[in-house]
């Protein structure tokens, strides 16, 4: 299948990064089909770890050619800092060749951060937990018909226009917040000398991988976040603007609806960044434990990711929705010396009903019902052939098969991109 698409099943952070690099070493193309930078990607690299928020994670392959979506939305600014830090770090970034930026992607500006972050405060004990990045506003402006693609950065009469009618909206509501106005000449000329940067990697990707997909050329498609953010079907209003699960997968890269592999990945714990519903956490000792043990700090904002117990009812949901044909269970080796390993099962609603379905809403009020399962203390990190995995450490493993309903296919003992079971 020359198609695989690689989904975040919880609220992200489960380690797509280091499976996007595992699995592109057998792409031609890797394309980015949702969300901006407040997403970031790990890998542990030789040269040590690399944190990608924009550009996708094959770029430090270089037979493959890096593509993000028009599903995503970008800073320009930003999109060539990461280029530049990439570039010295000794990797190869060849805008027209090896990273190509789609015409169609809208584009975040500072009208975008300065909201995001004043709706925020405005929000008080209800905020959401945004990086502050401008993510929200630039899809609520797309969604408006009012918003500017990169294509607009080539075109300096449009870029002005739309600038100039953004300020006349944009400062009527920053006036009465009382927030400084928009200054449409010095956004006008950092995003006209930021498109001249990116000009020749900015083209029509849609087309680029329709063609590439005829030809039969390997695609592997990454989202940001994970299911359980996908602004329709995950926990909202807590999650993001995006669509984060695979329904975003042919609406953010152009891409025909077409059979595909869906790779899941899911951590051997649950681990949630923000504010939201999430029934397995733990508040305790335990919790700070496996944050402490996992590095449990949000690679893109650096926050303390809340920590709790495997949900095999969210997983069963988001494997479902997101059509899940395997799962890659990432942190396995971060269980050690837990004992007792818990696995939600089913929740228990505020009126005693049992369930093994997750709710649309008050899933805060749920309390989870679990099984328990024996922990291991061997060191898993050398472990290649699941056979050799020690015998709670299988049962675990099994035990979370049988819940979630999804096979694992793939199992990660440790950050390096070799530290991987192959089912």
């Amino acid at each position: 299948m020359p198609t695989t698409c690689v989904v975040g099943i919880l609220w992200g952070d489960e380690g797509k990064g280091k499976v996007i690099d595992y699995l592109a070493s057998d792409a031609d193309f890797i394309a980015r089909y949702g969300g901006g930078h407040n997403a970031g990607h790990t890998l542990i690299l030789p040269s040590g770890k690399l944190v990608l928020h924009l550009i996708p994670s094959g770029v430090v392959h270089q037979h493959t050619v890096n593509v993000i979506g028009n599903g995503v939305v970008v800073d320009p600014l930003h999109l060539c800092q990461e280029i530049d830090k990439l570039r010295e770090r000794g990797l190869a970034v060849d805008l027209g060749k090896n990273l190509l930026v789609s015409e169609r992607a809208h584009v975040i500006l500072e009208v975008h951060r300065r909201q995001d972050l004043w709706a925020e405060h405005r929000r008080g004990s209800g905020k959401i937990g945004t990086t502050g990045r401008g993510i929200g506003p630039a899809y609520s402006d797309r969604c408006a018909r009012i918003g500017l693609r990169l294509g607009d950065l080539l075109r300096p009469d449009a870029l002005r226009r739309g600038l100039a009618g953004l300020a006349e909206q944009k400062n009527a509501l920053f006036h009465a917040a009382e927030l400084e106005p928009l200054d449409v000449e010095l956004m006008s000329r950092e995003l006209a000398a930021a498109g001249e940067r990116l000009r020749p990697g900015i083209v029509d990707t849609g087309a680029v991988l329709r063609q590439a997909r005829l030809q039969g050329k390997r695609i592997l498609l990454e989202g940001a976040q994970g299911c359980l953010l996908d602004v329709e079907q995950g926990t909202y209003p807590f999650v993001t603007s995006s669509h984060a699960s695979t329904g975003g997968a042919f609406s953010g890269t152009g891409l025909p609806p077409h059979e595909m592999r869906i790779v899941g990945i899911a951590k051997a714990y649950a681990t949630r960044v923000g504010e939201g519903p999430f029934p397995t956490e733990l508040k305790d000792g335990t919790g700070e434990r496996l944050r402490i043990a996992g590095k449990e700090f949000g690679s893109t904002t650096g926050r303390p990711r809340r920590c709790g117990w495997f949900d095999a009812v969210a997983v069963r949901y988001s494997a479902a929705v997101s059509g899940a044909d395997e799962l890659v269970l990432t942190n396995l080796d971060v269980l050690r010396g837990f004992a007792p390993l818990r696995i939600a099962v089913a929740y228990r609603l505020a009126d005693g009903t049992r369930t093994t379905a997750l709710p649309a809403f008050d899933l805060d009020a749920v309390t989870p019902e679990y099984v328990e399962l024996p922990g291991f203390t061997e060191d898993l990190r050398e472990v290649r052939r699941f056979a050799d995995l020690p015998a709670n450490a299988r049962a675990y493993v099994q035990a979370i098969e049988q819940h979630a309903g999804v096979a694992v296919r793939t199992i990660s003992v440790g950050p390096e991109r070799q530290q991987v079971i192959l089912r």
